[in-house]
């Protein structure tokens, strides 16, 4: 379908704020624990599966989209995904209890886990090749800052009203996406109808066990037997889904795209980048805390400048990647990564706000020229009938990379060893670089005949 430059410009602003809005979603709740806690007399670790249980539906679901898109229109599937998310936040809102408002917290998940490849694959569709570099850096910008602003909304939220306001807020803003979305959103791909195959499905409630094992590793002992039955249980499932989808005819996710070059490194490269993104928004609130004595509002506000920074960088390392290569432009984002883990681990000691806020920047900053010049350079080693799956592949193995990075860093974290932290993630993205020279340069994308 053809769009002209100003419906395009419109429909992706619209995908846009839609996920902007959910995204924020999957980052603030962790500002109002104590208040559920409160609320619902129940300790941490239960409330912490608002949470978790998010992300793990979330991860479930992501290898759904391809099959999704391929046997619905986008806009009815946009617009449905929208009414899902209303349905389970009116039902957060209103729950009695807190199983209550578990089942409206998964039904969030559900439609962020099949809306972010979705949104990832139309947009990649319908921007020229030339350009995509520079409109995947606005998609960079609104992930990254919106794992930032989450945390912010439901503080500034919380000292003003509610808990129930932070979810008035989704429905809010959401209700402005939804009458914006019957205007602009189109259905620019053609249906290829398939046949859905439930035993593949099954197969993948292995990244469930997978993300749950992970999740416990930092408080579990090494007799905890149901755990590692788990673990064995979901790795055996995740065999079997990877063995089935590399030898069907018409799997439900094409694995077999990752022995495509570049693709390849996109994945890593992209998941890689988003392990550093995560584990800053979560460790120097800790750090600010623990060991500079900043208040929490303060630890909060400290994590601005970072996140406006990458936001400002986001569209500009797009524009220069389409400029000047993907392969230069990654290479900055993980040598910004080395010098700011580097510099924490050097400047920690000196217990300043601000030199640890400038070296957050620096860190935050390699992701803007990392993560979606990656992602980006993954899609361009693809035909565009393979974008929806490669978006797939690239948002699950980002989510369980995301959720490596947290239990690693809170392993390692153990009592206030920040510093281990900071070296962990030094020669992580050390050996990261390394993978970056092995990007093969070339002008010839895969998806310039279908465009």
């Amino acid at each position: 379908m053809e769009l002209t430059e100003k419906s395009r410009k419109w429909f992706i602003a619209t995908l846009l704020l839609g996920t902007f809005t959910m995204s924020i979603s999957q980052s603030s709740l962790s500002t109002a624990y104590p208040t559920f806690m409160k609320y619902f007399n129940l300790p941490a670790s239960t409330i912490a599966w608002l949470t978790t249980g998010f992300m793990l539906i979330m991860s479930v679901v992501m290898p759904l989209s391809p099959w999704l898109m391929n046997n619905f229109k986008f806009k009815p599937l946009y617009l449905s995904l929208l009414i899902n998310f209303v349905i389970g936040t009116l039902i957060i809102i209103f729950a009695p209890n807190f199983l209550i408002m578990m089942v409206g917290r998964l039904m969030e998940g559900f439609s962020v886990g099949v809306l972010f490849p979705s949104y990832q694959s139309i947009i990649l569709e319908i921007t020229p090749t030339a350009n995509r570099g520079t409109v995947m850096g606005t998609v960079g910008l609104v992930m990254g800052s919106a794992l930032a602003v989450g945390p912010i909304v439901s503080g500034v939220l919380l000292e003003i009203l509610n808990w129930q306001a932070i979810f008035g807020f989704f429905l809010l803003v959401l209700a402005v996406v939804f009458f914006m979305a019957l205007k602009t959103v189109v259905s620019p791909l053609k249906i290829h109808s398939t046949s859905f195959d439930f035993i593949s499905v099954f197969m993948s409630l292995g990244i469930i066990g997978l993300l749950y094992f992970i999740n416990e590793i930092s408080h579990m002992t090494p007799t905890n037997y149901f755990n590692w039955g788990i673990l064995v249980v979901s790795l055996i499932l995740l065999v079997m889904f990877v063995r089935r989808q590399l030898h069907m005819k018409a799997p439900l996710l094409r694995l077999d795209i990752l022995a495509i070059p570049n693709f390849d490194l996109g994945v890593a490269l992209t998941s890689l980048s988003y392990m550093s993104l995560i584990t800053v928004t979560i460790v120097m609130p800790l750090y600010y805390q623990q060991v500079i004595g900043l208040t929490p509002l303060w630890s909060g506000l400290a994590l601005v400048p970072a996140a406006a920074f990458l936001s400002w960088l986001n569209r500009r390392s797009g524009r220069l990647a389409d400029r000047i290569g993907f392969k230069p432009v990654i290479l900055i984002g993980f040598g910004l990564f080395i010098i700011g883990w580097g510099a924490l681990l050097i400047c920690a000691g000196l217990k300043n706000v601000w030199v640890a806020v400038v070296c957050s920047m620096i860190i935050e900053a390699g992701n803007a020229f990392a993560m979606m010049p990656a992602t980006t350079l993954g899609a361009n080693s693809l035909t565009n009938n393979l974008i929806p799956h490669g978006s797939s592949v690239i948002a699950t193995v980002r989510q369980i990379m995301g959720s490596t990075a947290i239990v690693l860093a809170t392993v390692v974290l153990g009592e206030k060893n920040f510093n281990g932290v900071f070296l962990t993630f030094l020669i992580l993205e050390m050996i990261a670089i390394l993978l970056v020279f092995k990007i093969k340069d070339t002008t010839k994308r895969g998806t310039e005949s279908h465009l």
